[in-house]
């Protein structure tokens, strides 16, 4: 029987990546729904080829457009953000793959979760924003959380089959675009720089935060959760080949490290077939032709914002939802041009100093917070433009 998908942000990069292994499996894989947020054009490309039961775009602007151009087929068409919710209780879906950008992608995975929904997550806002309550709400209801992004998943295969429980954690990060350039030229760099990381095809967002390293910082915050590990057994380690997706470090001092090609498609169709593997024909890392691996430790004087990461995952409370909020205004409004890069770090300092600290928040709590954080990072913002 076909597993049936929800995949949430199908036009994004990871969507599309997903929807490349669903066309290498139709015998395994079929979506049940895709959804976007603005790109109602592909999204009824998509829901042409894939024949979905139904629809959702966000926007609700976009609505009558893609009815329109889905009229046609026999495909439902919902419109809203609150649709997300309701559309992951459908009966017919197995998994709900969440592929959605920032805090959008945490009610969703919540929805799937109480619906008793496998989920397979590339939203890391999730965990970073209330890690605390998904994976609770996870293990009351016996939800597997899989991981998609690179890092999380090579730490996932390697405990797959252990008995012992790590003691520490290694995540890998490339470096960005920014690696080797000097610390006065990062904070002048330009949008285009910021953009043009050396491996990974990723979404500008994501793109943004590697340049930052903040996506790294998000990433150690997320491995907390998803592995209950204390932040300080997690550590970062630079590798600018990105073969060595991550490692896995166990008491008698032995590491486990998961290799492979800088290919998403790696670790999405992992996440969808777990604990099969599926044949994936795209190219193989050769270990005899990759030349040097290095592994050095990141430089937090000339990438601040992984520093202010840690410390805010080391203060608990609100304050990763406080960071992840002031981080998704601060790099909207350096894609707009609106701030130069160096102003992404001033904007996540300003916001956690100014923002409501809640030692134990509920969920009510974290949407407060949200939209304070978000608040305080816009009137900066606006009055450094």
């Amino acid at each position: 029987m076909k597993h049936q998908i929800a995949l949430l942000g199908s036009t994004g990069s990871i969507g599309r990546q997903t929807l490349d292994i669903m066309r290498l499996h139709p015998d395994k894989f079929e979506a049940v729904t895709l959804t976007s947020n603005n790109n109602w054009e592909m999204l009824a490309a998509q829901a042409a080829e894939f024949l979905p039961d139904s629809v959702v775009i966000a926007n609700k602007e976009h609505y009558k457009a893609l009815s329109d151009a889905l009229a046609a087929l026999p495909i439902k068409v919902y419109a809203g953000e609150e649709a997300l919710c309701q559309i992951v209780g459908n009966g017919n879906i197995d998994t709900v793959i969440n592929a959605l950008v920032g805090y959008a992608g945490l009610e969703p995975t919540l929805c799937a979760i109480n619906a008793g929904k496998k989920v397979a997550l590339a939203n890391k806002e999730t965990l970073v924003v209330a890690g605390d309550i998904v994976m609770k709400a996870a293990m009351d209801k016996r939800i597997p959380i899989i991981p998609i992004d690179s890092e999380h998943s090579a730490i996932f295969q390697c405990l797959a089959g252990e008995a012992s429980a790590p003691s520490r954690l290694i995540l890998t990060a490339s470096g960005g675009p920014f690696l080797n350039m000097p610390a006065e030229e990062i904070e002048n760099a330009s949008v285009e720089q910021a953009l043009a990381h050396p491996h990974w095809d990723m979404g500008r967002k994501i793109t943004i935060d590697s340049a930052t390293m903040l996506n790294k910082g998000l990433e150690v915050i997320e491995a907390r959760w998803l592995f209950n590990m204390p932040p300080q057994h997690i550590d970062v380690a630079i590798h600018p080949q990105c073969v060595v997706h991550s490692m896995v470090e166990f008491a008698d001092g032995t590491l486990k490290a998961q290799l492979g090609s800088a290919d998403m498609r790696l670790p999405i169709q992992y996440a969808l077939s777990f604990p099969e593997r599926l044949p994936l024909p795209y190219p193989r890392f050769d270990i005899t032709t990759a030349g040097s691996l290095t592994f050095s430790a990141p430089d937090t004087v000339r990438f601040p914002a992984l520093r202010i990461a840690y410390e805010a995952l080391e203060k608990g409370g609100n304050s990763c939802c406080i960071l992840n909020a002031a981080n998704e205004i601060a790099v909207a409004a350096f894609l707009e041009r609106r701030i130069g890069f160096g102003d992404i770090r001033r904007t996540l300092e300003h916001t956690l100093e100014r923002s409501t600290f809640i030692q134990r928040p509920t969920m009510d709590d974290y949407r407060a917070s949200n939209a304070e954080a978000r608040g305080i990072a816009e009137r900066f913002v606006n009055a450094k433009h």
